[in-house]
């Protein structure tokens, strides 16, 4: 990718962060939504690590820490939904993806880089403040390496390049099936059970533990939360983050292909 393409899909990424930056309203009853969730989870984690202390390896700073995080990521990462898959999903349906192949750019690249946008306003303008709110309020373990955090952030990123290889593939199914809202559905109640946003995966027994921490969905949230907590080996989860991505990338680039190759759009 040269210089060129390069600010392309900068000015791609910019883009999608203003778009999302437009809808105040939308933020801030996001914030409080997340707000909200998240007092009604951290009582819930209280309760239950009174009667179970250190489940999971977690003591109760770590568990209310790991809640507030959940909350923070929950809209940037789409876990629960609100990414790029709906738009590219009807413009699947509706035949206008026909305009975007012929675009001179890569299309896995251009949706990646307006996910990316998407995701950091949301991270900036929805993930901070209930995170902030959960911090002030309530015992929380947060490190005081300056190291600790950057490798959080790493985390968080290659978690966002997870997180929009997943969706895309769901979005792709579009091109198969005339509504791909079940797949899509699926692909949320998976992200919430297997991101460890319903409970820490940490805490999860035996082998249905085992099985979910090896999930791509693990690099959501567990492993950024495992990185900010001290309880990863740092360089490892880079490795295992890493991995899926590619994985899941590469992927998505045969399913396009094949879908482009054989595939009537839907509408075209």
């Amino acid at each position: 990718m040269g210089v060129g393409s390069g600010r392309l899909y900068a000015a791609v990424a910019a883009g999608g962060f203003r778009r999302y930056a437009t809808y105040r309203a939308a933020t801030a009853a996001g914030v409080f939504t997340n707000t909200v969730f998240g007092l009604v989870l951290v009582y819930t984690y209280l309760a239950l690590w009174d009667e179970k202390p250190q489940l999971g390896g977690y003591d109760q700073a770590q568990a209310v820490t790991f809640v507030w995080l959940g909350q923070a990521l929950l809209a940037a990462l789409a876990i629960g939904g609100g990414g790029m898959e709906d738009e590219l999903m009807e413009r699947i349906r509706s035949g206008d993806i026909a305009v975007d192949l012929y675009r001179p750019v890569d299309l896995q690249l251009w949706w990646l880089a307006a996910d990316a946008g998407r995701a950091l306003f949301q991270l900036l303008g929805r993930g901070v403040v209930p995170f902030a709110f959960g911090s002030l309020f309530f015992p929380v373990a947060l490190p005081r390496e300056a190291g600790t955090w950057l490798a959080f952030l790493v985390a968080v990123l290659l978690a966002m390049v997870v997180g929009f290889a997943l969706r895309y593939l769901v979005a792709l199914s579009a091109f198969w099936l005339m509504d791909g809202a079940g797949v899509q559905q699926m692909a949320w109640i998976a992200g919430l059970f297997c991101s460890g946003m319903l409970l820490p995966l940490n805490v999860f027994p035996g082998a249905l533990g085992e099985v979910v921490r090896a999930l791509p969905w693990s690099s959501l949230l567990q492993a950024p939360a495992d990185v900010l907590l001290g309880e990863a080996d740092v360089l490892g989860t880079f490795v295992f983050q890493a991995g899926w991505a590619v994985a899941l990338l590469a992927v998505g680039r045969l399913v396009q292909s094949a879908a482009t190759r054989r595939v009537v759009v839907q509408g075209g």
